[in-house]
């Protein structure tokens, strides 16, 4: 009998807990989670030492990120170098003694700013490195995968200048500054394939730091030197806007049945895409800068709700690619940098 009346009170405690629920759920019930996720990111800065500000990564991080934070609260800065790296260099020492929650850099090449994201770190400072590694490894690295980036190149240029395609097999190679993890993975990648197709001579591989007038002179000068080189691997679409006027160019002047190929990489803005569609790019290996910036953000709420110690642990957002060309080009794979500040 005893075991009875304690069945009924379970069924009529249910039957009160769930009618309270319902009543509750008829006017709202709070998140308790929502307001631990506010608390943790409202008031908190988060500063931004970019190489330079002005061209579309840059300008797209930038925008994504302080869309993002303003939104909950956040005060977000920038701090611009403007291509001088001593410049970047005084910038973060500052920012140091600053003590911004979190700093989101751009590193110019590979040892420049690594002592210095050391020191952060140990000031209490999370970084955040993007699309371009620090030798010294900062809390989080959000961006590309440059090695694939570079492995993909190669197959595309296995494809259209290796064993059967009737061309010299010549290739040359424009990169940017030699230093930089951009480059260096990208080789990487580019020998990582190239290595077992013998049947492609590289005749050029040369740095052109970035710079797009450099860029267009060194490619000028490859293509006087090897008429009948089949195709050019470049290191970024904005420098490669110079690499791809000396192709035009030389295209035009020795009329060729089958014209110089040109990959190239990017962040995806409109510009590339357009590049595409009139045949200045061959193709692009693409990667999505406003995803990428939300990658950014969504790190710098991970890193500052758990509070860990900055350094503690080393994790990476490795950006997904896409192989842009005349057959792949959609409505949705490149994005308007006009259209995202307005956001």
């Amino acid at each position: 009998m005893k075991s009875i009346r304690v069945v009924l009170a379970l069924i009529v405690s249910f039957i009160i807990s769930a009618a309270m629920l319902q009543s509750a759920m008829a006017v709202g019930i709070d998140d308790p989670a929502r307001l631990d996720y506010y608390k943790a990111l409202k008031g908190k800065k988060i500063a931004f030492i970019p190489c330079a500000m002005g061209f579309d990564l840059t300008e797209g991080w930038a925008a994504t990120i302080k869309s993002m934070a303003t939104s909950v609260g956040m005060e977000f800065t920038i701090r611009d170098p403007n291509w001088n790296i001593d410049a970047g260099a005084q910038a973060l020492t500052s920012l140091i003694s600053q003590k911004p929650d979190v700093i989101v850099v751009h590193n110019p090449d590979v040892n420049s700013y690594a002592k210095l994201i050391q020191r952060a770190e140990q000031a209490g400072i999370y970084i955040i490195s993007v699309n371009m590694r620090s030798s010294s490894e900062s809390s989080a690295f959000v961006g590309v995968d440059y090695t694939r980036v570079g492995e993909v190149q190669g197959e595309r240029i296995v494809k259209f200048c290796g064993k059967g395609s009737g061309t010299s097999g010549k290739v040359a190679i424009v990169q940017g500054v030699i230093t930089s993890g951009a480059s260096g993975f990208n080789r990487k990648g580019i020998d990582n394939v190239l290595s077992k197709h013998p049947e492609i001579k590289i005749v050029a591989d040369q740095a052109a730091d970035w710079d797009a007038t450099k860029a267009r002179n060194i490619t000028s000068t490859i293509l006087q030197a090897n008429p009948d080189i089949c195709g050019v691997i470049g290191g970024w679409d904005v420098m490669d806007t110079g690499t791809a006027a000396a192709v035009q160019e030389f295209n035009k002047r020795a009329k060729r049945a089958k014209p110089v190929y040109l990959i190239t990489s990017g962040g995806g803005a409109k510009f590339s895409c357009d590049k595409v569609k009139d045949g200045t790019f061959s193709e692009v290996v693409s990667y999505n800068v406003p995803g990428q910036g939300r990658d950014i953000f969504a790190m710098i709420s991970y890193l500052l709700q758990s509070k860990v110690k900055p350094g503690m642990y080393k994790v990476s957002i490795i950006s997904p690619l896409t192989l842009v060309n005349k057959q792949t080009i959609a409505s949705d794979s490149c994005w308007d940098p006009a259209e995202l500040k307005k956001k």
